[in-house]
C-alpha cells in the first residue's frame, strides 16, 4: 500500500493484540455494554427501491440525519462541569473515564478522553467522547483521513463482552469502525474511512468464534479498495466461525464487501446467515474492488446466502 491509497490485495484482517487498544475511542473490557445514540431505529424500507447510494436515508437506511447525537441535546463537559456519576468517574492520573459500575448510564456528556468500560449492562448514549482528536460514542470521527484517523472507534478489547448493543452511531475517519465479537450492531452509519499506509481498513469486524452476533440494518460504505464493509473474522486457522447473522445492511466498497468467515485457513463455519443486504456499486462495479463477497461456504451447516441484491438494479447477487 502507499499513501496515495493504492488498493492492496484483500486479506482477512488479523486479530489485534492488547497493545492496540490504547488508540480505540471506546473500549469494552468485560461482560456486557451498550453504546446507543438514542434513536428509535431504522425506518422500514421498500426492498424494490434501486439507486439508493446517493441518499441512503431516502430508502430507509441509516445516514447522518438519523444517527449521532440527537438535535437539541445539551452536553455537560467532563471533567470541567462534572467529574463522576453513578458507576463512573474521571481519573486525572490516566486522563480517562473509567466505568466500573454494573448498569451505569452515561448520557448527555462531552468527554475529552477515552472511555474504558469494565462492567456489565453499561449504556453510553447521547454523548460525544473526544480523545486524540476523535469524537466518539454517538458521533465517532477522526480529525482527518490520514494522521488523525481514529484507530478503532469501538473495540471489544479482549473479545469477551456479552450482550453488547451498538446502535444509531455515526462513525467516520477510522481504520476500523467496530471490532466486536458478540451481541447486536444495528442502525449505524459507517462511512468515509481514514487511511495510513499499512492499514487494513474495516467497517465492522467480528472476532469470529461461535457466540451469537447480529449485524443488522446498518449503512457501511468503505470508499477504499481494501479491506471490507463487514468481516466475520477468519484469521485464526481452524477456529470455527458460527452463529453470525448479517441482515438488511446497505454495504459498498472494500476489497470485498462481505468476508463470510470461511477464510484461507479453512475455518469451519456454520449458521452464517447473510440475507437481505443491498450492495452498492458507487465505488466499484463489483460492490467491492474484487467482488461483493468472499470466503462463504455453502456446505456449512445452516449457512445461507439469500435475497442479497445490487443497489443499481435490484437483481439478486449469487453466493460467492
Amino acid at each position: 500500500m502507499t499513501a496515495t491509497r493504492t488498493p492492496a490485495t484483500p486479506a482477512a484482517p488479523a486479530r489485534r493484540g492488547r497493545a492496540a487498544a490504547a488508540a480505540a475511542a471506546i473500549t469494552a473490557l468485560a461482560a456486557a455494554a451498550a453504546l446507543t445514540a438514542g434513536t428509535a431505529g431504522t425506518p422500514a424500507r421498500a426492498a424494490a427501491l434501486t439507486g439508493c447510494a446517493a441518499s441512503p436515508a431516502s430508502c430507509g437506511y441509516p445516514a447522518a440525519a438519523t444517527t449521532g447525537v440527537p438535535a437539541g441535546t445539551t452536553l455537560v463537559s467532563v471533567p470541567a462541569q462534572v467529574s463522576s456519576g453513578p458507576g463512573w468517574k474521571y481519573v486525572a492520573a490516566t486522563g480517562e473515564v473509567t466505568v466500573t459500575g454494573n448498569g451505569a448510564v452515561l448520557s448527555g456528556l462531552n468527554i475529552p478522553c477515552t472511555v474504558e468500560i469494565d462492567a456489565s449492562n453499561v449504556t453510553v448514549k447521547n454523548s460525544q467522547v473526544v480523545t486524540g482528536g476523535t469524537i466518539a460514542n454517538s458521533v465517532i470521527k477522526g480529525t482527518n483521513a490520514t494522521s488523525g484517523r481514529v484507530n478503532v472507534a469501538i473495540d471489544d478489547v479482549y473479545g469477551d463482552s456479552t450482550g453488547m448493543t451498538i446502535t444509531g452511531n455515526n462513525i467516520s475517519a477510522f481504520r476500523t469502525a467496530m471490532q466486536v465479537s458478540a451481541g447486536l450492531v444495528q442502525g449505524n452509519y459507517i462511512h468515509d474511512p481514514g487511511y495510513i499506509a499499512g492499514d487494513h481498513t474495516n467497517g465492522i469486524v467480528t472476532g469470529g468464534g461461535t457466540t451469537a452476533m447480529t449485524i443488522k440494518d446498518n449503512t457501511v460504505f468503505n470508499t477504499l479498495g481494501q479491506t471490507d464493509a463487514i468481516t466475520l473474522d477468519a484469521s485464526a486457522g481452524g477456529v470455527p466461525v458460527a452463529n453470525k447473522t448479517v441482515q438488511g445492511n446497505f454495504l459498498a466498497g472494500g476489497g470485498y464487501s462481505v468476508y463470510a468467515g470461511d477464510g484461507p485457513s479453512g475455518n469451519p463455519t456454520s449458521h452464517i446467515v447473510i440475507t437481505g443486504n443491498r450492495i452498492g456499486q458507487q465505488y466499484y462495479a463489483k460492490g467491492g474492488q474484487f467482488g461483493a463477497g468472499a470466503y462463504y461456504d455453502p456446505a456449512g451447516t445452516g449457512n445461507t446466502w439469500t435475497a442479497n441484491t445490487w443497489d443499481t438494479t435490484g437483481q439478486a447477487i449469487p453466493a460467492p
